[in-house]
Parts: C-alpha cells; structure tokens; sequence
C-alpha cells in the first residue's frame, strides 16, 4: 500500500565506482522541511577502489575527497543529526542503501534513521509521470546533475510535482 507522504525526506548517494567494491563519497540530503545537508566523505585507507567511469558522472576527483571529504565517522555523526528517526527514501535504494549501510558498518556508528525505497510511497499515477515530470524539474531548476544535494532535491520536486498532478 501506498502512504499519503507530502514531501519526503530524499537521500542521494554518488560512490567511487559502480558494483561491490565501490564506497560512498558524497551524501545529498533534502529533507521535509527543506533544510538540505551535503558532504564528501574521504575515503577509509582501505577504501582504495576507484572507477574514472563513475567520476566522469559525477566530477568528483579521488583528490578532492581527500582534500574536502569529512571522517566517515564525523559524516555518520551529522547524519544521524540532520535525519534522527526519519525515514530518507532514495529512487536508487538498491544502490544508494548498501552504499550507507557500508559507510556506517565500516564507521562503527549505528544509524538512527531509515533508509527505504521511494517507490514504496509513490502511487501509479507518480510512477507514470515520474520521467517526463523529472526533465521538466530539472529544466526548470537548473542544478548540476549528478551531486548528491542537487539529485535529491529534484527527486523531492518530482515527487511533489506528480503527487498534486
């Protein structure tokens, strides 16, 4: 069953490279209430993997994680802040979850919020609209595609977009 959220907390993830080994480098957050959280995170020293494909997506450089990027345990930290007992949906849960359950496991934090797939609160009319109402977002904000705040804050649009539709 469908729940009747209105504007939902959104989670973004951008990694170091596409399949197993890769690891979370920047985590993009919108929540309901619009506040917006956004950080890279430099890499445990076993977190080596690293895929010039997914940078080219992205733009983010290995360097700039290591020059810019949080402690995987201070980022953890702020998350569980920004999001304490909230549920965060993201349209790329079987990627984006993994992605932070890693980051928390490897951090030794526990998470104190949920992750869960957004198509768990969107009804079939939303899923209908979804892609053509997503280029209209993303044509009228004007945002770099493929970081992690901008990416979620045109999920949360899209979603609410065909939600009144």
């Amino acid at each position: 069953m469908k729940s009747n959220i209105s504007n939902p907390t959104i989670i973004d993830v951008e990694a170091s490279g596409f399949g197993p080994k890769s690891y979370p480098i920047e985590i993009g957050v919108v929540r309901h209430d619009g506040e917006r959280y956004c950080r890279l995170i430099r890499p445990f020293d076993d977190w080596d993997f690293w895929q010039v494909s997914a940078q080219e997506v992205h733009g983010i450089t290995r360097q700039d994680l290591m020059h810019y990027g949080a402690s995987g345990v201070e980022m953890c930290h702020e998350l569980n802040e920004f999001l304490s007992g909230q549920t965060a949906y993201s349209d790329g849960w079987v990627v984006d979850s993994p992605w932070v359950i890693k980051l928390f496991e490897r951090a030794g934090v526990k998470m104190s919020f949920r992750l869960s797939s957004l198509e768990m609160i969107l009804n079939e009319n939303q899923m209908n609209l979804w892609h053509t109402t997503k280029d209209k977002v993303i044509n009228k904000l004007q945002l770099k595609r493929h970081r992690a705040s901008n990416d979620a804050l045109i999920i949360q649009q899209t979603f609410n977009w065909t939600h009144s539709a």
